[in-house]
């Protein structure tokens, strides 16, 4: 039984809730535009990088990360924005997060969770400072677990379910789909949603997307901001 047959069987499911994510980044390589039939509908999936820089108090020197968003486009916005995009343009985008897996090349790689774009705008090559957002409502689904890390800093990951409200554009109707995702907490917070956190509490999460450092590369939310309902 998948988590989402547990919680469907053992939890209230709340109304459809709120899953907004804005990316601003970098093209990594040029779509591959590809067209379905009846009707026909212009679909890609690109790569969009976006950097963080931090400064690291024990070197005084500046670091940087980057993450790679694997993002599925369709319809008319890929006609309008990425018809004629190129390998490092800087691309806007709004959207949600989906249970759709990236095109596989390689049928032994794993690969990370995807957005699925509502919004897209294209501009020209450069640099900019790039943006990871996503705002959300959920429910947790596991205990929350604090931890302490290495650097004596606190962590609490816990699990969620998302339900959104999205409309389909193949089927041309509204439809809820359910997401499951993993959540990195620091801080206060995380030791204040350890312990009044539990399964079935209703969160408000503000933070930005994040995929493991492992083989498989899962997508999580990294949560700046938390906001706890209990459940009634």
């Amino acid at each position: 039984m998948s988590l989402s047959d547990t919680v469907n069987k053992h939890l209230k499911i709340s109304s459809p809730q709120l899953c907004a994510v804005t990316l601003l980044g970098n093209l990594v390589a040029t779509p591959d535009i590809r067209y379905r039939a009846n009707p026909a509908t212009a679909v890609t999936e690109i790569v969009l990088a976006t950097s963080n820089k931090w400064l690291d108090k024990k070197t005084n020197q500046y670091k940087e990360w980057t993450s790679y968003h694997h993002v599925k486009v369709e319809g008319e916005l890929v006609e309008q924005a990425l018809l004629h995009a190129n390998k490092g343009d800087i691309i806007l985008l709004h959207g949600y997060l989906s249970n759709i897996k990236p095109k596989a090349t390689d049928k032994n790689t794993n690969h990370p969770g995807i957005v699925h774009a509502n919004f897209v705008q294209k501009f020209s090559k450069g640099y900019t400072q790039a943006i990871n957002q996503i705002h959300c409502s959920a429910q947790l689904t596991s205990k929350p677990k604090l931890m302490l890390t290495e650097h004596n800093k606190h962590i609490t990951q816990a699990n969620i379910l998302i339900n959104q409200h999205i409309y389909n554009t193949d089927k041309q109707a509204w439809q809820t789909i359910t997401v499951e995702r993993a959540i990195h907490v620091w801080g206060k917070q995380a030791q204040s949603l350890a312990e009044d956190g539990d399964i079935g509490d209703e969160l408000m999460l503000e933070g930005k997307l994040s995929y493991t450092s492992g083989a498989n590369k899962d997508q999580f939310i990294e949560a700046k901001n938390v906001h706890l309902f209990k459940a009634s």
